[in-house]
């Protein structure tokens, strides 16, 4: 995942080179040691995962954390909170913020490396799930083209399409969807012609 962004928030800068040393080479990372640096790079960069220091002056972690949330293009970056609190309180607190998961300092290497790459395989599954739906969307829109009101002949049955000519049914359908047409007879049609037929063999009055 060597072409993820991950932004790192914290004021402590040694904090910042042991996260960087955990992570460089599977990632393209970025820093910031403030919770206002943090906001104007996140608008910047769109990084794909923020891991984010709660204790900071001037604007702590659960601030930063809710202003992402409240920005329609950040609202959906993962946050992972990196904190020395131990509380129950503190973690229903960021959760309710909007974060994703917790790594409690002093944090070790091989956790940091395995929550973040769960957290990006997971926003990357949900973001193929969101352009499946939005495909799936289109494809009902695209059908929803021939609801409405359609000009329709009572005696041949052909359909007047928007340019004003008048064209057959499944034509006009075809042009319209995606639907393939298979042909028969529906049973009172069936009935019909088995009985066009049975008289067309039937020999006239005179003849053998």
């Amino acid at each position: 995942m060597a072409d993820k962004k991950l932004l790192l928030v914290d004021d402590a800068p040694e904090n910042l080179q042991l996260l960087y040393q955990t992570l460089k080479g599977e990632y393209e990372i970025f820093s910031a040691t403030s919770g206002s640096e943090a906001l104007r790079l996140a608008e910047v960069l769109l990084p794909d995962l923020i891991l984010l220091d709660i204790m900071m002056p001037e604007m702590d972690g659960y601030q930063v954390c809710e202003a992402l949330k409240r920005d329609q293009r950040l609202s959906g970056i993962p946050v992972i909170f990196l904190t020395a609190l131990h509380e129950e309180a503190d973690e229903v607190r960021g959760f309710e913020m909007g974060a994703v998961d917790f790594i409690v300092k002093p944090f070790k290497a091989v956790v940091v490396r395995r929550r973040v790459a769960t957290h990006l395989e997971l926003q990357q599954k949900r973001n193929q799930l969101e352009a499946a739906n939005r495909e799936l969307q289109e494809a009902l829109d695209r059908i929803k083209v021939l609801s409405g009101l359609l000009p329709i002949c009572m005696s041949c049955k052909k359909i007047r399409s928007d340019d004003g000519n008048w064209t057959q049914l499944e034509t006009y359908i075809s042009q319209h969807s995606d639907a393939l047409f298979s042909h028969g007879y529906c049973p009172e049609c069936g009935v019909k012609m088995r009985e066009e037929l049975a008289s067309s063999l039937a020999p006239r009055n005179g003849r053998r």
